[in-house]
């Protein structure tokens, strides 16, 4: 009796894990789908550029990563390490910094999930933290040499805040001291040799701006004139940041948004509420690894936060173009009324302004069509048409800070 006790609490614990650090599967009974169209040029892939793991300061596994982003239908999923910043590095200890990329690369095979390479290369401001996706060896984009410590005294100081530490904690700051020596530029330079897409992490985020406001330090002028940063977060977690934006506008960098996430994505996101993870959608000519960095490198970016898009009018547009459908269900019998249905074929809800010539008997010029969902518009045409243009402000969707796209639609009666 005891001995099928036993192999009853074994199989509960380990089923589902291989007995190893493998594929999972969960199910939490929510749609966690994240969705949006192909536009009529480019294949539209959702993906989250900056995770972490237990590689560096996240708390899961990376196959936990690897599972959460099948859950949420994403499309190219990075867990972008802290190189230097390693607190967990005394419990799991390891010399590769491509681990976490190995394991997830390993959890993700034989399913559709795209998995990169990544790292996060930590430093005090400037230039604060930045992230390379495409990295062949994460290791040459890190240098620690042990007998630079007293240069690294002052560093260590202000991080153990004057206090006794023990000695695996002191461990942890002092590498993170001496990852801070290496220069930027360097960790940079390495990253262009690899063909690594480079850019900004949380320009906004309280530790590197303490009044919120991005701001280019001279270094990253110079980063971006040596072609050595493509990208800025406008986007981390659930922040965002205008000035980021007008940052990303005036230099020709990518629009970024991510996750971040440390913990598990459900706790940040709550699908009950109709929340998702912050992603980067990139439109690509086709699914691999080479066309997404092409993507990224000519800037073909939305960010989606909170159900906003966000991206340049050229990226943008095509793609709300895409996501709205338009059809019209003919005149109800001996009326100029027009019966017309807009669908929304994407993830997130969209809120329209009418600008166009017409009114409607059933709605005023705000207009919300729920995500994947339709409405149906009663259109006062004051006479018979064969064809009409519709023309709407989206008030969810951005191409530079407080300015709103209009899409027109021509629809034959």
């Amino acid at each position: 009796m005891k001995k099928i006790y036993f192999i009853s609490i074994f199989l509960i614990l380990f089923s589902g894990t291989n007995f190893s650090h493998g594929k999972i599967g969960y199910n939490s009974g929510l749609d966690r789908t994240i969705s949006f169209p192909d536009t009529e040029d480019y294949l539209t892939l959702s993906t989250d550029l900056h995770t972490h793991s237990v590689f560096s300061d996240g708390h899961v596994w990376p196959n936990i990563r690897v599972a959460e982003a099948q859950k949420d239908s994403i499309d190219v999923l990075a867990i972008t390490e802290h190189l230097e910043y390693q607190p967990h590095i005394n419990q799991i200890p390891h010399e590769d910094r491509n681990s976490s990329y190995v394991e997830a690369k390993k959890s993700a095979s034989g399913s559709d999930l795209i998995v990169i390479n990544g790292s996060e290369i930590t430093r005090e401001m400037p230039p604060g933290h930045i992230n390379a996706v495409f990295v062949k060896d994460a290791n040459k984009l890190h240098n620690m040499d042990p007998k630079l410590l007293p240069e690294a005294k002052e560093l260590i100081e202000e991080r153990a805040q004057g206090a006794e530490l023990p000695e695996e904690e002191m461990r942890v700051i002092e590498n993170y001291a001496l990852g801070n020596l290496w220069p930027a530029l360097e960790a940079l330079v390495e990253a262009k040799k690899q063909g690594a897409f480079v850019f900004w992490n949380h320009p906004m985020w309280g530790s590197q701006a303490p009044d919120g406001i991005a701001r280019l330090d001279e270094m990253h002028k110079e980063f971006i004139e040596k072609g050595l940063l493509h990208g800025i977060e406008i986007v981390n977690t659930n922040t965002y940041s205008e000035e980021a934006f007008n940052i990303a506008l005036e230099n020709n960098l990518a629009l970024i948004g991510t996750s971040d996430v440390h913990n598990l994505i459900e706790w940040d996101y709550d699908a009950s509420k109709n929340e998702h993870r912050p992603i980067t959608l990139v439109l690509a000519k086709e699914r691999n690894e080479e066309s997404i960095k092409e993507a990224l490198f000519a800037r073909r970016t939305v960010v989606v936060f909170k159900d906003k898009l966000m991206g340049k009018s050229e990226n943008l547009i095509p793609l709300l173009e895409s996501i709205m459908s338009i059809s019209s269900n003919g005149y109800t019998k001996g009326t100029q009324i027009l019966k017309m249905e807009i669908k929304n074929n994407s993830s997130a809800n969209m809120v329209l302004q009418n600008l166009s010539d017409v009114n409607f008997s059933n709605n005023d010029d705000l207009i919300t069509i729920p995500k994947n969902g339709k409405i149906n518009l009663q259109v006062k045409t004051l006479e018979n048409l064969e064809s009409l243009n519709l023309k709407f402000k989206v008030l969810n969707a951005l191409t530079a800070p407080k300015e709103n796209p209009i899409v027109e639609f021509r629809i034959k009666t």
